[in-house]
């Protein structure tokens, strides 16, 4: 189905990598033209070259307020519109223990995971107001919705993100403006090798990624990782009109995963319940 986003004008946030990445090659396939948003002007402009003239990259750091400012109007200058918003831009948060946290370390996270999409939201629903409708998409995660999944930091902003959505598409949904998540399980990107991932050169992180794939491939339901194609695949359903009565929903892409542990892991917590209620050695 070619031509899903003929005429649509979208922006990706965290567009130079992983999801981000995906999702505008998908949506340049589908016909839509996008502004390309990210904090490396290398590979941005590298890719907006490689996509064609249907694609237009400008530097945003998406926690400050006047580059997400300038990144909308110019959208709107290029373009005349903005069809869709897709609030991407993410990075792991540290697990430092609660009781050694800095305050400024939380202030920090949440200003990346919370605040960027409430600026994105906040300068796009003007020009989504005047022109009848859009759809705004934000990548959440399954660490907002359990725990386990990811430090407190990124589980807490995570499931804010999820909840502003839910109170937003209330609010905005009388002037025709689709708010909905996405919440990725284990896709394989660099995100998930944290911290340590500044240390690596790219052919350690191309194999530490292929290790945490080949393990995610064993214990997941549906015994197959996620991939970035996996979250911008189900972003062109959401902002496409095959979506048009889809509003505040989390669109959960895990396969399988926070459904609960899978028979191996059932199997062996009921015997470690026998062996603590009857083996007084367990």
């Amino acid at each position: 189905m070619s031509g899903r986003l003929d005429e649509h004008v979208a922006i990706i946030t965290g567009a130079t990598s992983g999801i981000g990445l995906s999702t505008a090659e998908l949506f340049i396939e589908q016909g839509a033209k996008v502004l390309l948003a990210a904090r490396r002007e290398d590979k941005g402009r590298e890719l907006a070259e490689r996509l064609g003239d249907n694609a237009h990259f400008i530097r945003t750091d998406v926690t400050s307020e006047s580059d997400i400012e300038a990144m909308v109007a110019t959208a709107v200058e290029r373009w005349g519109r903005i069809d869709s918003l897709f609030n991407n831009a993410s990075s792991g948060s540290p697990g430092t223990p609660i009781d050694e946290m800095p305050f400024e370390t939380f202030q920090t996270a949440m200003d990346l995971q919370v605040g960027s999409v409430l600026l994105g939201i906040k300068h796009v629903v003007p020009y989504m107001k005047q022109q009848g409708g859009g759809s705004i998409i934000n990548n959440a995660s399954i660490a907002g919705v359990g725990v386990g999944y990811g430090s407190m930091l990124y589980s807490a902003g995570k499931a804010a993100v999820i909840h502003m959505t839910r109170c937003l598409a209330i609010d905005l949904g009388e002037f025709s403006i689709r708010l909905n998540c996405i919440s990725p399980g284990g896709v394989m990107t660099p995100i998930f090798l944290g911290p340590a991932q500044a240390n690596m050169t790219n052919e350690e992180t191309e194999a530490a990624v292929q290790r945490l794939s080949a393990v995610y491939d064993e214990h997941i339901p549906l015994r197959r990782a996620g991939t970035p194609d996996d979250i911008g695949h189900t972003a062109v359903f959401l902002a496409s009109n095959e979506s048009r009565h889809i509003s505040g929903e989390n669109i959960i892409v895990d396969a399988g995963t926070s459904l609960g542990r899978n028979k191996q892991y059932q199997a062996q917590w009921a015997q470690w319940r026998v062996d603590a209620m009857f083996n007084k050695d367990a």
